[in-house]
């Protein structure tokens, strides 16, 4: 017998029309012949408990949460992973019987990118620049991870030391704010550095963090958040002083395979989604 209502997953944000995880996931599901949807939708901030309660009575199997609602959405949620309650905000939710749960899949798509390209977090020293919600969810994955200490370079001292305080507090790493200055020098001892600022994202191409770039060494492995473009000013810079790079088109993918994988229980097809989203950018 044929079903013609497709399991309906999207995300909902304001704005949303520059996001292309629907071109992703769409064509993971069309890889895996799933009979799945992903809706782009603006929902703005007075209307998100709305929102999220058509979640429910549409059925969904699940949303992503962009800006300005990953942390706002906490209250309508029955539970949260652990690293979601560490870190305070969500950006993914899963429905199940019900019931809505909370996840958030951007620090541990950067994590599965880095060990994807060979890296290891275990006794590491990691080094960020920024200290905003990219940031938090790298940092508390890291530290979940084994990263031995982590310095958060951030200009507010309040959201830098917030961090780092929470590092410190909520997982076995240790962690330190350092205020960022101009020309700002990376610790010599960091083994992993990671741009998790929006320096350097399109249409702003030829920006990049400002630090001393003379103090990156061929020792590190530098990694960007930013996915457009995939070689980043920052990546080609770090490069050339003959540091391993990683670019955050692996974040991204991995990013949306977890949360494939997470709404159709089905194992995603990380080629598939890698070869969409670089077509995207051509």
């Amino acid at each position: 017998m044929k079903n013609y209502r497709a399991e309906l997953t999207g995300v909902f944000g304001d704005p949303v029309d520059d996001n292309p995880t629907g071109v992703v996931e769409e064509a993971a599901f069309a890889a895996k012949n799933l009979n799945y949807r992903y809706l782009t939708v603006k929902v703005l901030p007075e209307d998100l408990g709305k929102a999220m309660d058509s979640v429910r009575i549409f059925g969904m199997k699940g949303i992503n949460l962009t800006m300005p609602h990953k942390i706002k959405v906490l209250p309508y949620l029955d539970e949260l992973s652990p690293a979601a309650k560490i870190i305070g905000a969500v950006n993914t939710v899963i429905q199940k019987d019900g019931k809505l749960y909370g996840e958030n899949t951007d620090g541990k798509g950067f994590v599965t990118a880095l060990k994807n390209s060979g890296e290891t977090l275990e006794g590491k020293k990691v080094t960020i620049l920024g200290a905003g919600g990219a940031a938090r969810a790298i940092a508390v994955e890291c530290a979940l991870n084994g990263a031995a200490h982590i310095n958060i370079i951030n200009r507010s001292a309040g959201k830098g030391e917030g961090l780092a305080s929470l590092i410190q507090s909520e997982t076995s790493s240790s962690a330190q704010y350092l205020t960022w200055k101009s020309s700002m020098e990376i610790p010599a001892d960091t083994d992993i550095l990671i741009n998790a600022t929006s320096i350097g994202f399109s249409p702003n191409v030829t920006d990049k963090p400002d630090i001393d770039y003379s103090t990156i060494t061929n020792q590190m492995c530098v990694c960007d958040v930013i996915f457009n473009p995939v070689e980043t000013i920052f990546l080609k810079t770090a490069a050339a002083n003959g540091a391993k790079t990683v670019t955050g088109l692996g974040m991204l993918v991995q990013q949306a395979a977890l949360n494939f994988t997470l709404w159709t229980g089905v194992e995603a097809p990380v080629r598939v989604m890698e070869e969409a989203l670089k077509k995207e950018f051509e």
